[in-house]
């Protein structure tokens, strides 16, 4: 007994030059382990009288646990000291200045919408809004495209159900709009919004894409206006030296009708390449 005491004695001096986990387990199984004094000493106690052996078994017991604590108390130090030092490395200094944040920017296409509606509300209009998920009725009849149009045809429409699409335009909103007008009064709203058509996608072509469109309904309204607004949006996109030029066109849902062509920002509209 006066060994292992003396062995503890030992072990108290060597475990204060340990610093790691895995130094303290080996000392640690040295002396507890199964081929340690500890485990030696007990094997002994098979050949004490019953007196001795209990006597004997009860100061290794002590001597035990008295070892098993110095080991976890040792354990305890080490991993607290490990938990310090990490929190002392990756300690934050509040006094620093903050990092910088890289901050995302509005999509092109949302940036330009906007700029439409702020054009758009300086001369009167308000915008309106629809669902892109559609109503036949909505996204064609009542547009005056009945059921055996052309621009019905499946290949140019992405159908839900048979009444249902994904609409292929964002004039329903100017359907809804002048449903909504109960009171019959002038409209002048824009429709800006996604649409969706069953088309290749190509640098020039997508499934989805954006429309903008204008609707007035008033008294002693011509196509001078919709020149005028039309020359208002070149000049105020492509620059205040745009001119712009219509040419009739055919289109089966509108009459009269005519497309728009914008002067070059280059050569001015005097021809260049």
């Amino acid at each position: 007994m006066s060994e292992l005491r003396e062995m503890i004695n030992s072990i108290k001096d060597e475990i204060k030059k340990i610093d790691n986990l895995n130094d303290l387990a080996e000392l640690k199984a040295s002396f507890l382990g199964k081929k340690g004094p500890i485990q030696i000493q007990m094997q002994r106690m098979r050949d004490l009288e019953e007196d001795e052996r209990r006597s004997f078994g009860k100061e290794i017991n002590e001597i035990k646990t008295e070892a098993e604590a110095i080991f976890e108390e040792k354990r305890l130090d080490i991993e607290a000291k490990k938990i310090q030092d990490k929190l002392d490395q990756d300690a934050i200094d509040v006094t620093l200045p903050g990092r910088k944040m890289h901050l995302g920017a509005k999509h092109l296409v949302s940036q330009i919408i906007e700029e439409f509606e702020d054009l758009f509300i300086g001369m009167g209009y308000t915008v309106e809004e629809g669902p892109e998920v559609e109503l036949d009725k909505y996204n064609f009849e009542m547009l005056n495209l009945p059921k055996d149009h052309p621009a019905r045809d499946m290949q140019d429409s992405f159908y839900i159900t048979e009444e249902l699409l994904l609409r292929t335009h964002t004039s329903p909103v100017q359907v809804r709009a002048m449903l909504k007008n109960k009171a019959k009064k002038p409209l002048k709203i824009i429709c800006p919004g996604k649409v969706y058509r069953n088309d290749d996608d190509d640098p020039t072509h997508s499934h989805q894409f954006t429309q903008i469109e204008a609707l007035v309904v008033d008294q002693n309204v011509t196509l001078a206006d919709l020149k005028g607004t039309l020359l208002v949006i070149a000049r105020k996109m492509f620059g205040e030296k745009r001119q712009i030029r219509l040419r009739p066109s055919f289109f089966p849902f509108t009459e009269p009708s005519v497309e728009v062509d914008v002067s070059c920002h280059r050569c001015e509209g005097i021809g260049c390449s």
